[in-house]
C-alpha cells in the first residue's frame, strides 16, 4: 500500500511455524473414545503427573475456597459480575418472535440455550482465573442446564484453587481435574458422569485447539483459535510509555503471539521501538522469555501517512485485541471493521477486558474477526424458527411450492404440495406444472 512504510517487520507468522499435531490428537481421542475413563485417567497420569480425583467433591471445593484470601474472593465476584450484567445484556437482544409473513401464515424464532456447555480453563504456564470467568458465566447467564468445567491439575496438588472458586460461583455444575485432550474429550464424550456437551469452549494450547477443531461437527465449538494477538492505533497525541507497555502486556502471553503497532506519528514509533526492549527485562523471567520472543519474531510497527490507512491496515490484520489511542475515538468506532474486540482510549486497555471490565475475552485470532465475533452469551444460545398457518394462508405458500420444486425437478417436493391443495380445495383447480 502506497504511504505505509514498516519500521519493523515481523521475521514470521502465528502460522509459519504451526505443528502438525492433528494425528496425535486424534489418536488421543480415539483411544479415549473406546477406553472411556479409564483411558482419560492414563493420559492425566501421562501428561499432567496427576492421579488424583477427577471431579471435584463439594468438600473439595469448600478447601479451595477456604484457602483463598477475602480479596481475591471479592476481586473474582466482581469481574464475574460484570461479565455477567454484559451477558445479561446482550441476551436480551435476541428475543423470541412472530409475524404474520401473509395472512394466514405466522413464522417465529424461538431462542434455546444448549443444554449441557464444556468449558476448558487453561492452567499451565498461568492459571487463567479469568477464563473460567468469561466461558462459565455466559453460559449460566444463557441459560444452560449442565456446565461443565475442567481444569489441568497439577502433580500432587490439583487445580488451583482460585480457579476451582471461579468455576463454583461462576455457576459450574461439575469441575473436572483434566487437562488437555483428555479434559476436552471427556466433556465431549460425556465421562464421568457428564452429560455429553452439546458445545466446547474456551482457549487452550495447540492440543486442545486441534481436538475442539477436531471434534467440531459432533458438538458446536466457540471458534478456531490461534496465538492470542493484540493491534495497537495511535497518533501523536499518544503516550509512547503507556503503548509499549500495552504491547508487552500482550506479547508475554506466549513466544508466537503478535503484537503491532499501527501509527501515523514516526517519533511516537521509535520511542516505542526504543522502549519495548527495556520493559521486556523488567519483567519475571518467563515472562521476559515470552515477550522477547514474540517481540523479536513477530511484532510489528507500521508508519502510515493518514489515519484511513491506519484504519485499512488494522481491517487487513483484522486482529483478535485492537486499541485506539489517538484523537476522535467516535471516527474510530464508526470507521473500523475487523476486531475481536475494540479499545477505545488510554483509560480502557486490553488487560481489563481479558480480566475484568464485563466484555468477554475469547476472541477470534489469526484475522478470523473478518468473519466473526468472539464468546457471548449467543454463542450458547440456538435460534431456531417455527411456522403455523390457516389452509387459506397455506394455499399460495404450496402453489408457489409445487411450481419452484418442479422447476428445480424436484417432483416429491411438489407432491407434498399437491395433496394438501387437492385436500383442502377440491373444487378448485391450479396450475402447479412449473414450466418456465
Amino acid at each position: 500500500m502506497d504511504g505505509v512504510e514498516y519500521l519493523k517487520k515481523a521475521p514470521k507468522t502465528s502460522a509459519s511455524d504451526a505443528s502438525d499435531v492433528r494425528e496425535t490428537v486424534q489418536n488421543i481421542l480415539d483411544e479415549i473414545e473406546a477406553g472411556g475413563e479409564d483411558a482419560a485417567k492414563e493420559y492425566a497420569a501421562k501428561f499432567d503427573k496427576y492421579d488424583g480425583n477427577v471431579v471435584l467433591t463439594r468438600d473439595e471445593i469448600d478447601a479451595a475456597t477456604q484457602s483463598l484470601s477475602q480479596k481475591v474472593k471479592d476481586d473474582i465476584r466482581f469481574a464475574r459480575d460484570n461479565v455477567s450484567k454484559f451477558a445479561q445484556v446482550q441476551k436480551e437482544t435476541i428475543t423470541d418472535v412472530e409475524v404474520e409473513i401473509i395472512p394466514g401464515l405466522i413464522a417465529g424464532q424461538k431462542c434455546i440455550p444448549c443444554q449441557a456447555a464444556g468449558c476448558y480453563v487453561p492452567g499451565g504456564r498461568y492459571s487463567h482465573v479469568a477464563s473460567a470467568i468469561m466461558t462459565v458465566t455466559t453460559a449460566k447467564v444463557a441459560g444452560c442446564e449442565h456446565i461443565a468445567a475442567c481444569s489441568p491439575p497439577r502433580p500432587g496438588i490439583g487445580i488451583n484453587p482460585a480457579i476451582i472458586y471461579t468455576s463454583d460461583i461462576c455457576g459450574a455444575d461439575s469441575i473436572l481435574a483434566l487437562g488437555g485432550v483428555q479434559g476436552v474429550a471427556s466433556m465431549a464424550f460425556g465421562l464421568f458422569g457428564l452429560p455429553k456437551s452439546d458445545i466446547l469452549v474456551g482457549p487452550g494450547n495447540q492440543f486442545v485447539a486441534e481436538a475442539k477443531r477436531i471434534l467440531f461437527g459432533r458438538v458446536g465449538i466457540d471458534m478456531f483459535a490461534g496465538p492470542t494477538d493484540s493491534l495497537i492505533l495511535a497518533d501523536e497525541t499518544a503516550d509512547p510509555f503507556i503503548v509499549a507497555w500495552d504491547l508487552v502486556g500482550q506479547a508475554e502471553h506466549g513466544y508466537n503471539s503478535p503484537v503491532w503497532l499501527a501509527t501515523t506519528n514516526r517519533p511516537l514509533a521509535e520511542k516505542v521501538m526504543e522502549l519495548v526492549p527495556e520493559l521486556i527485562k523488567s519483567l519475571p523471567e518467563v515472562n521476559a522469555q515470552n515477550a522477547a520472543a514474540a517481540w523479536r519474531d513477530y511484532a510489528e510497527v507500521i508508519l502510515c501517512e493518514t489515519r484511513d490507512q491506519v484504519a485499512q491496515v488494522s481491517d487487513e490484520i483484522a486482529p483478535e485485541h485492537l486499541t485506539v489511542q489517538a484523537q476522535d475515538l467516535d471516527w474510530w468506532l464508526g470507521r473500523l471493521n475487523c476486531y475481536g474486540s475494540l479499545f477505545l482510549g488510554e483509560e480502557t486497555t486490553v488487560a481489563f477486558g481479558d480480566k475484568a471490565s464485563g466484555t468477554n475475552h475469547v476472541l477470534p485470532t489469526s484475522g478470523a474477526a473478518r468473519y466473526t465475533g468472539g464468546l457471548s452469551v449467543h454463542k450458547y444460545m440456538k435460534i431456531v424458527t417455527w411456522q403455523r398457518a390457516t389452509r387459506e394462508g397455506a394455499r399460495p405458500v404450496a402453489e408457489a411450492t409445487a411450481r419452484i420444486s418442479r422447476l428445480e425437478g424436484m417432483e416429491g417436493h411438489a407432491r407434498t404440495a399437491d395433496i394438501r391443495l387437492e385436500k383442502w380445495f377440491p373444487n378448485d383447480s391450479f396450475d402447479l406444472s412449473g414450466t418456465e
